[in-house]
């Protein structure tokens, strides 16, 4: 038995984010050990919760992994821990098809209870018809309650509570408005300064959550049997050399994309922005992140830009996702004091100039016919995207061909798309 929830809400801005973070700090603040999960492919996010409770968030997606696969990684990540906290991702039942995908559909998967949490800025009574239509939309939805956000006075949490009341639903409490309660820039990186300005904000969460929660009635509410995992027998330990790159520059990495690498071989990380030297490798992943926003650091180590260089001309097996790619280009530009030289191994540049959001599901299918999930976010383009024939046709979410293309050059893959494999064996992608 123990707590454990997910949190949706009507729509993105409801205060989910605020909510969420509050809670994950309240409970580790009470010595519980919080286990986060994320709804959806968001690799940022994810960063907030392991801050707030030491603990890596994993992502739970239906697009990415199948459902028994979402199922294990949540009883396998959740087992030791004392509580297992949700984040759902934007409406409750807002879905890449109508509900797939959804907070709701994890939820039901995982037979978890929902706590609603609803900005209550403009409305107050009329708020009880909302609350009756989600409670009744989707009958098998097990709503543990609701939770108000930027509630203006006493008399309004009143008229929320009678509004929670006569929709049927359990009121756990209401977040005042809070001046000053901005979340932080999503684009923080790993630096020390962003975890001090990521801790403040959620200490300040916190501090509201207890204040103005019923948490005593909440873990009581949503406390339940826990279902274990399947016992997996272990794999033979791989012989690999896995070299990861991981620092403020290079952070969008999914947990279990990690635990997949580990049965590989070994993992080393390093920092390119630091110019650690590049490890003993038989594999090199450079994941997506912030090199637009360190550009003048990772060009200060024109030595490891050399040996990455080196290690590609070689054929040395890279694969290079967004930000990695960027950083495989010869240079960034658009950027701030820019532009700056990065590896050199693909015939390209980078720019930031006249950026536009890049954003969706995507199905990959290589040239050997195998498929692999993925999710593409970016604001950057290359200035010479047909430097290469693509190995793969991408797909969205609806089926339909994207234009977004996966390079090869000799055994380095590189391309915008975050690719998740928790499911397969990453090796064949260089088949």
């Amino acid at each position: 038995m123990k707590p454990q929830l997910l949190i949706g809400a009507i729509g993105s801005g409801s205060g989910k984010t605020t909510l969420t973070m509050g809670l994950l700090r309240a409970l580790q603040r009470q010595g519980l050990q919080v286990q986060p999960f994320k709804c959806g492919p968001d690799y940022i996010d994810t960063r907030f919760h392991s801050v707030a409770t030491g603990r890596d968030s994993v992502n739970l997606d239906t697009w990415l992994a199948s459902p028994g696969h979402v199922q294990d990684l949540y009883a396998r990540y959740g087992a030791d821990a004392d509580a297992c906290i949700v984040e759902g991702v934007m409406g409750l039942f807002d879905g890449y098809d109508r509900m797939k995908g959804s907070s709701a559909e994890i939820a039901q998967l995982l037979d978890l209870p929902v706590l609603l949490v609803v900005s209550a800025r403009s409305t107050a009574y009329t708020v009880a018809a909302l609350l009756h239509g989600v409670k009744t939309f989707r009958p098998g939805l097990r709503l543990a309650g609701v939770v108000f956000n930027q509630v203006g006075s006493e008399r309004h949490a009143t008229m929320l509570r009678e509004a929670s009341e006569d929709a049927g639903l359990p009121y756990f409490g209401c977040l005042p408005r809070a001046e000053g309660l901005e979340i932080p820039s999503r684009h923080l990186g790993l630096t020390l300064a962003a975890e001090e300005q990521m801790n403040r904000w959620i200490d300040c969460a916190a501090d509201l959550v207890k204040a103005h929660i019923d948490l005593k009635g909440l873990l009581e509410a949503c406390t339940a049997g826990f279902r274990k995992a399947e016992p997996v027998a272990a794999p033979a330990p791989g012989l690999l050399r896995i070299t990861v790159a991981r620092d403020a520059a290079f952070n969008f990495i999914y947990r279990e994309n990690l635990a997949r690498l580990a049965g590989l071989g070994p993992v080393t990380f390093f920092s390119p922005l630091a110019g650690d030297a590049l490890p003993e490798t038989d594999l090199l992943y450079l994941p997506g992140g912030y090199p637009e926003l360190f550009a003048g650091g990772l060009s200060a180590h024109p030595e490891l830009m050399a040996e990455i260089r080196g290690f590609a001309e070689s054929g040395g097996r890279i694969l290079a996702e967004c930000g990695g790619m960027i950083y495989l280009t010869r240079r960034i530009v658009g950027v701030e004091n820019g532009p700056f030289p990065m590896c050199g191994v693909l015939p390209c540049a980078a720019t930031m100039e006249g950026a536009r959001l890049h954003l969706g599901y995507r199905r990959v299918v290589d040239r050997c016919g195998c498929t692999w999930p993925g999710h593409e976010f970016h604001y950057s383009r290359l200035d010479n995207p047909a430097m290469l024939p693509s190995v793969a046709q991408q797909f969205n979410a609806r089926g339909e061909a994207v234009a977004t293309p996966l390079y090869r050059y000799k055994n380095v893959i590189a391309g915008y798309t975050h690719l998740y494999w928790g499911e397969a064996d990453l090796l064949r992608l260089w088949d």
